[in-house]
């Protein structure tokens, strides 16, 4: 059961299937969208914010805007935006393409995507797949004949979002812009392929998942996927958004991870299945809410969560407290009626502790067959590339803890667990009670209405519930976090199998089974190891950067946890990796060669002038937390600062010759770092790039050329 239920939430048909080129004009068609964006696309080339090829892909983009017979203009814009739990203040000169697509009265609907990539690869996913989403969506909008009126659209194309959402956050700080937005829905990816989940919305979203539920046939969410993304430190343009209290929805596909800020983040490996989901999902939401209500969508939140991308059960929040006390009290009751014979456990508090131990075991199985698996293979994870012997690892892992801790467990006492943790979810963490509440309220009329006889059918029933739920999170989590994070896995899995412990008491050869099983286990766990952690589909992250500093000259190769013995035969690198301005292996690249860049450094009181001279695309000011910095003034825009340490990475090449102003809280003196960088490595780098490996690839920022300077500040 438990088999067949991740097969069937890893492979079943739970994504609409890609439409062609001669879908009805009036639909999404994958294909269509696909075209779009091998055009404004081009030769696939990265196009980082502020760079002649992200120039280029907006000006392909503003042409088939024009083509789709759609005003649009560019705006650009200037400054930097922080939140307080950044250490890192972004800046930049960015800009955005606005594109008002049909007309309506009252605040608009805002199609938003970023149209800007990672120096290291060229967006084709992220977010290159959400611009033509929504280029797509126009279109079938077009075709539809703007019927229904109702509300205006506008399509948003933000620059400058993968430095530090700067295109999303320039444009909302206008009050008058903020003033005309009804809702907006932001199309992400992190990966080439996957559900387009919608993992995000603004609070109070019951009325907005309703809206979702009526708008598409193929479900992919969780108030879950929330509940953990509050808590995560990544962003995207709709933190900004609801930064700004508007009301909004956040989609991404999250699969292939692999693939996300590499060069292979390519057109050719996004699964259309993806981009059929997204554009379904946005068109039909479009379609919902141009004639909604908006002052009505902010209502109270809900639970919910998706099952099997098939059926979406939902409830307002406020239901979960009460409905989790319901819950554990009719399965307590179930409990007090039921003949103590026909109770099970012999010894119930044993029977009360199987389920904490379950859950123990799981965890810890995992700890230990991931441990093995890595320590064979020397990687942190080593089944990045190949998950599948470490995967069935973990399952029969998992599988020989439920046969041992199924021997003293009782039916009563699994669920009235499974009722206790929805209580203490819906008090701490609403988001995650539907896991826990929505099995509960399945056990617990069937766990009643058997206090005399039928309880085994009752108990498979209700485990069918909870299997639905717990190991289609195992099978969605992998997808999500991959193996790395083990736990997602095993503790996910080990609920589902809490619903089944009390159908395992009475397994005949149990003991033979769990030997069979932790054997399987531990073997699995070795051929994971000995499988090789990367490959040419999934490479390993590797960046080469060449670093000038203080008439020196330094190779260093990061963020990798071993470095690749033809790398390291290519230069003298360090046997360990090494700590300093750049951290990684390091290896000795001769003197500096480069004109250093300079920052002329003026203070009047509180007041520091800084004016950079540092040709190149990016500068980053390392300011330490003795300077206090309180404010960043780029451009007449001012924004806050914590007064803790903080680099203001600016991130465009005008920021070569940018003035900074800083406001600091102490008069102390002090010392700044400026760091000029440069995508690309001086041409003495060849020999490193052709012993990179082709199971080793650059990411993100890519591999830079960067010079470092110290500026002194002065005292007051």
């Amino acid at each position: 059961m438990a088999v067949g239920v991740w097969l069937l939430a890893a492979y079943g048909q739970h994504r609409p299937a890609p439409l062609g080129l001669d879908a009805p004009a009036t639909q999404f068609s994958a294909a269509r969208a696909d075209a779009a964006l091998a055009r404004f696309l081009g030769d696939q080339a990265p196009h980082p914010a502020g760079s002649p090829a992200a120039m280029a892909v907006q000006a392909r983009l503003l042409a088939q805007l024009a083509e789709l017979g759609v005003p649009a203009r560019g705006e650009t814009v200037t400054g930097c935006f922080s939140k307080t739990q950044w250490d890192g203040i972004p800046c930049g000169t960015v800009r955005n393409i606005i594109a008002d697509v049909a007309p309506g009265e009252g605040k608009a609907i805002v199609l938003m995507a970023h149209s800007d990539s990672v120096p290291a690869g060229p967006g084709a996913g992220d977010d290159a797949s959400g611009v033509a989403t929504i280029l797509e969506t126009i279109r079938a909008l077009k075709a539809r004949g703007g019927k229904g009126g109702g509300h205006p659209v506008k399509a948003v194309f933000t620059d400058g979002e993968e430095p530090g959402l700067l295109g999303a956050s320039l444009w909302l700080r206008d009050p008058a812009v903020r003033a005309q937005i009804g809702v907006v829905i932001n199309v992400e990816a992190r990966g080439t392929n996957g559900p387009s989940y919608l993992f995000q919305t603004s609070p109070g979203d019951a009325r907005l998942i309703d809206a979702y539920a009526k708008s598409v046939s193929h479900f992919a969410t969780s108030s879950l996927y929330a509940e953990i993304y509050r808590r995560m430190p990544n962003d995207t343009d709709m933190t900004p958004v609801l930064a700004a209290g508007l009301t909004g929805y956040n989609f991404a596909f999250l699969g292939n991870v692999a693939h996300y800020h590499t060069p292979l983040d390519r057109r050719e490996n996004l699964d259309p299945r993806s981009l059929q989901q997204h554009g379904e999902a946005m068109l039909g939401l479009v379609e919902t809410l141009r004639n909604a209500d908006f002052t009505q969508l902010k209502s109270g939140d809900a639970i919910y969560l998706d099952i099997l991308g098939r059926w979406l059960p939902r409830l307002p929040a406020v239901l979960a407290l009460p409905l989790s006390l319901g819950a554990f009290a009719m399965i307590a009751l179930a409990g007090w009626l039921t003949r103590r014979e026909r109770r099970a456990p012999s010894r119930p508090l044993l029977a009360l502790v199987m389920p904490v131990l379950l859950l123990l075991g799981c965890a810890g199985i995992g700890f230990v067959l991931h441990g093995l698996a890595a320590w064979i293979s020397g990687e942190p994870d080593p089944s990045f590339a190949h998950p599948l012997y470490l995967r069935l690892s973990l399952g029969f892992g998992v599988f020989a803890v439920g046969l041992l801790t199924a021997q003293g467990a009782g039916g009563i006492a699994c669920w009235l667990w499974m009722a206790a943790l929805a209580i203490a979810c819906a008090i701490w963490a609403p988001g995650v009670t539907p896991y826990f509440l929505f099995p509960s309220l399945a056990a617990a009329p069937l766990l009643l209405a058997t206090v005399r006889s039928g309880r085994r059918p009752a108990l498979l029933a209700a485990a069918l519930t909870g299997l639905l739920v717990w190991i289609g999170l195992a099978a969605s989590g992998e997808v999500i976090m991959g193996l790395k994070m083990h736990l997602l896995f095993t503790v996910s899995a080990g609920f589902g199998l809490l619903a089944l412990l009390p159908l395992l008491t009475q397994t005949r050869a149990w003991g033979w089974s769990l030997a069979g099983s932790l054997a399987l286990a531990v073997a699995l766990a070795a051929a994971a190891g000995f499988q090789p952690a990367f490959s040419a589909a999934a490479p390993q992250r590797l960046n080469i950067n060449y670093v000038e500093q203080d008439g020196r000259a330094q190779w260093i190769a990061s963020p990798v946890a071993h470095l690749p013995l033809d790398l390291r035969r290519a230069a003298s690198f360090s046997a360990m990796p090494q700590s300093g301005t750049e951290s990684g292996y390091a290896a000795p690249a001769g003197p500096s060669r480069f004109v250093p860049p300079k920052a002329r450094v003026t203070r009047n009181g509180d007041t520091v002038h800084v004016d950079i001279q540092a040709p190149g695309e990016a500068v980053m000011l390392s300011v330490p937390a003795e300077a206090r910095l309180r404010s960043v003034t780029l451009a007449g825009a001012t924004t806050e600062a914590t007064g803790r340490a903080a680099t203001i990475l600016c991130a465009t090449p005008e920021c070569g010759t940018a003035h900074f102003v800083l406001r600091l809280g102490s008069g102390a003196p002090w010392k700044m770092l400026l760091k000029a960088t440069r995508m690309g490595l001086p041409p003495s780098g060849a020999k490193l790039l052709a012993a990179r490996p082709a199971t080793a690839t650059a990411s993100q920022a890519g591999d830079r050329t960067i010079r470092v300077v110290t500026i002194q500040v002065p005292g007051a």
